[in-house]
């Protein structure tokens, strides 16, 4: 197990997003761009692949800590601080997904026209569309000789 892997097992056992991970680095003055950050966790044959050096696991970790801990200063309580987090998550209902419908734009159910007599599309007795005539055929060409 390398770098990434243990990366990636962070970043998904705590719902970590790539904004978040670079806050969280951010703490520990770790400037990291996320396309950086996406290259780490990448597929090895992916041809942007990048190893997690020891340096940014550590980094993140350092400032993991001072996230869910704090600091000496202002120390936190890190379940409040995992509870923030998945409260921030909770999934939307179905009654809160459904915007609230008027009653001007309730659709009516579909109804077919059939009209007795008229025959279903595609099955038509009309003849076939001859081709268009081609604009070269209507034109006479005149070399300067004259006809006799």
């Amino acid at each position: 197990m390398n770098n990434n892997d243990v990366f990636k097992k962070l970043r998904v056992a705590l719902q970590l997003r790539d904004d978040q991970i670079i806050e969280i680095l951010n703490l520990v003055n770790f400037r990291v761009s996320k396309g950086e950050l996406a290259n780490v966790f990448r597929s090895e044959d992916h041809p942007n692949y990048m190893d997690c050096g020891d340096q940014l696991l550590r980094n993140f970790l350092n400032g993991l800590v001072i996230h869910l801990r704090g600091t000496k200063d202002a120390p936190k309580d890190p379940k409040v601080v995992l509870q923030q987090i998945a409260n921030s998550k909770t999934s939307v209902t179905k009654t809160e997904k459904q915007p609230e419908l008027h009653k001007e734009s309730v659709k009516k159910p579909f109804k077919t026209k059939s009209t007795p007599g008229k025959k279903p599309i595609g099955k038509s007795n009309t003849p076939k569309k001859q081709k268009p005539e081609s604009p070269v055929e209507r034109f006479t060409f005149n070399s300067g000789k004259q006809k006799k």
